[in-house]
């Protein structure tokens, strides 16, 4: 009995909380193993995309060559510089988030809640600039051609410079019909006919000789005329036209079955992984705002406590730094 006593004791001493072990309350508690099995998930998909991108690195798309775009600035290649500008908004709110639960330590009303609807602008900034990227990952800007091996033909000028399909295809008078489920075979829908038709493309580039085919294939070092560590590789002409006339259809934009910018299943974890990061952003700034809410008609004061402010942000926190290993992985490296 005496051995029982002793052991209870050692254990009280060693949690010392009580019915809150190691000083955490039981939200506080539920919100770590919380955090702990979501971050095993991310790593999952994280690890699943470093093996896929791994076992087609030959082939795998450039990132500073696909997000290029930023808002209300056409025709300057930026690479990445939204992407990163997103990422400094994120990790901006994470600041305002640590002032809030701060201000909610010092039982400051006012501060706590200009704290959070700071965190609350950060969060709506991101997930627009999120759909934003992917409107212009999902529409494209230069399109490519798909071959019968699935292999994807982009098309250069003479200084190695991306083209555009529609600067070059010709228009032909032949009719294009769009497959639906009252006319197409199997009764399957297809997907919207691109701009210009694949014989449009092939017309348009033997009519133009400065223009070149560029492959899926990555060439490392600098090749002349491109000051780039890695770029794709370009084709002589005449490799270009063997190459183009294995052309299958016209690839424009990304989507779960079609990729203008290279590997398809580089588009399926881009649209999985930020998709599914986003909605962890979007439930985060739902959250804040109900917890906001609370702030604004009290609810915390009459309780003199303000730890729902605190177990929130331990979650945004958690958002912000899967983030930093999503732009890290898929973006940089």
């Amino acid at each position: 009995m005496g051995s029982t006593v002793t052991t209870a004791n050692t254990v009280g001493k060693t949690w010392d909380g009580g019915n809150e072990p190691l000083g955490a309350s039981y939200g506080k508690l539920m919100m770590w193993f919380f955090i702990v099995s979501d971050a095993l998930t991310f790593t999952g998909f994280l690890a699943a995309y470093g093996f896929s991108r791994f076992k087609f690195i030959e082939t795998w798309p450039i990132a500073d060559e696909v997000f290029t775009h930023f808002p209300f600035i056409h025709g300057q290649p930026l690479p990445l510089y939204y992407v990163a500008l997103m990422t400094f908004i994120l990790i901006f709110s994470s600041v305002t988030m640590v002032l809030a639960v701060d201000a909610g330590h010092r039982m400051q009303q006012g501060k706590v809640a200009f704290y959070m609807f700071l965190t609350i602008i950060g969060g709506l900034i991101f997930v627009g600039s999120q759909a934003w990227e992917w409107k212009n990952f999902i529409t494209g800007e230069f399109g490519a051609v798909e071959t019968k091996g699935g292999s994807i033909l982009q098309f250069v000028n003479s200084k190695g410079e991306r083209v555009k399909l529609a600067d070059f295809a010709v228009s032909l008078p032949a009719e294009r019909i769009e497959d639906t489920k009252s006319n197409s075979i199997w009764f399957d829908d297809s997907s919207d006919l691109p701009s210009v038709s694949l014989a449009e493309v092939q017309a348009g580039f033997a009519a133009n000789k400065d223009i070149l085919v560029r492959t899926e294939l990555i060439h490392q070092g600098k090749a002349e005329g491109l000051n780039k560590p890695k770029h794709k590789t370009i084709l002589s002409r005449e490799e270009s036209e063997k190459m183009l006339a294995k052309g299958a259809l016209v690839v424009e934009g990304a989507n779960l079955h079609r990729n203008e910018y290279g590997s398809k299943l580089f588009a399926d974890f881009f649209f999985f992984i930020t998709g599914f990061h986003g909605f962890h952003v979007f439930s985060g700034v739902v959250i804040n705002v109900i917890i906001f809410i609370n702030i604004l008609i009290g609810t915390y004061e009459r309780r003199k406590s303000y730890e729902m402010v605190e177990k929130v942000g331990l979650y945004w926190h958690f958002v912000d730094l899967v983030w930093v290993f999503v732009f890290t992985f898929f973006y940089l490296v």
